[in-house]
């Protein structure tokens, strides 16, 4: 059983690079929704992915829409740095979506006014807006891993 990662609009390729190479570690699906922020061909893509990425289960969506017609019956935690739930207080489920933003601006309001009830964040304290997009999912991957281990 693994976990599903979402990127909504992922504008930096290095990443989405480190991420997929995360997800084959994990044994864990990458969802890209487009418009994605670079080709699938991108140097800095492969880069950062190694020589993994061929081992990598990803799909792409044309749209949230479609996305979300496929996969609405799903388990989903949607991250933002602005959610008031800490991720520490969701129950994970195997085989749950977690769902992360963009890059520059993170999850668009409508969504995340849509699905506020699924909305969790990734606690800091430090002086900074959010975490890096590959750190948080690692960090959310490995707390999702660890209550469902």
């Amino acid at each position: 059983m693994s976990f599903n990662i979402v990127l909504l609009y992922p504008q930096i390729p290095n990443n989405t690079g480190n991420i997929g190479r995360l997800c084959v570690a994990t044994n864990t699906i990458l969802h890209l929704i487009e418009p994605l922020g670079f080709e699938l061909s991108d140097k800095y893509l492969k880069r950062a992915g190694l020589d993994y990425w061929q081992h990598l289960e990803y799909h792409i969506y044309d749209s949230f829409d479609t996305f979300m017609a496929k996969y609405s019956d799903k388990p989903m935690c949607f991250f933002s740095a602005k959610a008031k739930q800490s991720f520490w207080d969701h129950s994970f489920q195997k085989e749950q979506f977690l769902l992360f933003g963009r890059e520059a601006d993170g999850l668009p309001d409508t969504i995340k006014e849509q699905y506020a009830a699924q909305l969790v964040k990734i606690p800091f304290e430090g002086k900074v807006r959010s975490f890096n997009l590959a750190n948080a999912v690692s960090i959310a991957l490995f707390e999702a891993i660890r209550q469902t281990r």
